[in-house]
């Protein structure tokens, strides 16, 4: 089982939090340190968030969220060994010309460690503050997807769709690892499973207990249906840090390939949380 800890761009107070926390994991062996991203904090929204009953987010609009790209390659040059992952980025409001190329680009300067976790995106008041319009963000995300592995693949681009028109050209550099860097798609809603099954490398599963297991089956289902093995798919989860030994066996058992732990669950001192957790199961 890989262990991995989010978020690292979150609440932090000065550049060099980020990188301490990154550079703990790392001497305690843990595999990954993620992100969480929004661009803004609206003071009020209608949206509803997806995982937690109230439909709100936990965090303050006063809170501090590097963007997640930043705070990366900050950690990137901090490190050696611990991969670097998006928890998710949003993306269906961003352009994804700019986004294949920040994502190649850092897997570049990390030596190839690093993950692209996306989603489609829930809060229509970001999407509405970044001029991009909610409507058909589904379809949005599939098409870009498509479009920026071709630019990963380092042959010259063309591809049209309604969202997109690229016509000949590269763009350098490409990610070191191949055939492209892993792209792990984010959620539990909607079409989730169709996407993953035809577009990624890994699910990031934001659900436990009985309903991931349900999940899992319907993705083994989809994978077959659209002819992906699903052995192909990585499976992350998020993971309270509570069970031991036991409660992750259980989960690797469900065919869960990594643990990733808020840092808000491991008590009022996450440092001593984290060394805790460490000892007791990555060992």
């Amino acid at each position: 089982m890989k262990f991995g800890l989010i978020p690292v761009n979150i609440g932090v107070q000065s550049p060099e939090q980020i990188v301490e926390l990154a550079q703990l994991a790392e001497s305690l062996r843990f595999e990954s340190v993620w992100t969480f991203e929004h661009v803004i904090v609206p003071l009020d929204y209608a949206s509803k968030y997806p995982y937690n009953p109230t439909g709100k987010m936990g965090a303050a609009p006063e809170t501090n969220f590097v963007d997640p790209l930043i705070a990366l390659s900050v950690v990137a040059q901090a490190t050696s060994t611990i991969r670097l992952g998006t928890g998710v980025n949003i993306l269906s409001q961003v352009n994804p010309l700019y986004m294949a190329k920040q994502a190649a680009s850092l897997d570049f300067i990390s030596g190839g460690r690093f993950m692209l976790g996306v989603g489609i995106g829930w809060l229509k008041e970001e999407f509405d503050a970044l001029g991009v319009a909610f409507e058909r963000r589904g379809a949005r995300f599939d098409d870009y997807l498509v479009a920026m592995k071709k630019i990963w693949s380092g042959e010259v681009v063309e591809h049209d769709s309604d969202f997109l028109t690229w016509h000949g050209f590269k763009s350098y550099p490409v990610p070191v690892q191949k055939p492209h860097l892993p792209v792990i798609i984010g959620g539990s809603k909607g079409k989730i499973f169709e996407r993953i099954a035809k577009h990624g490398d890994g699910w990031f599963a934001p659900t436990g207990g009985d309903e991931l297991k349900t999940s899992l089956d319907t993705l083994r289902t989809t994978c077959a249906a659209v002819g992906r093995d699903f052995t192909e798919i990585e499976i992350t989860t998020m993971w309270p840090g509570q069970g031991g030994n036991e409660a992750v066996q259980a989960l690797a058992d469900m065919g869960v390939g990594r643990l990733v732990v808020p840092t808000m669950a491991l008590g009022a001192d996450p440092v001593e949380g984290i060394q805790k957790l460490a000892a007791e199961v990555i060992g």
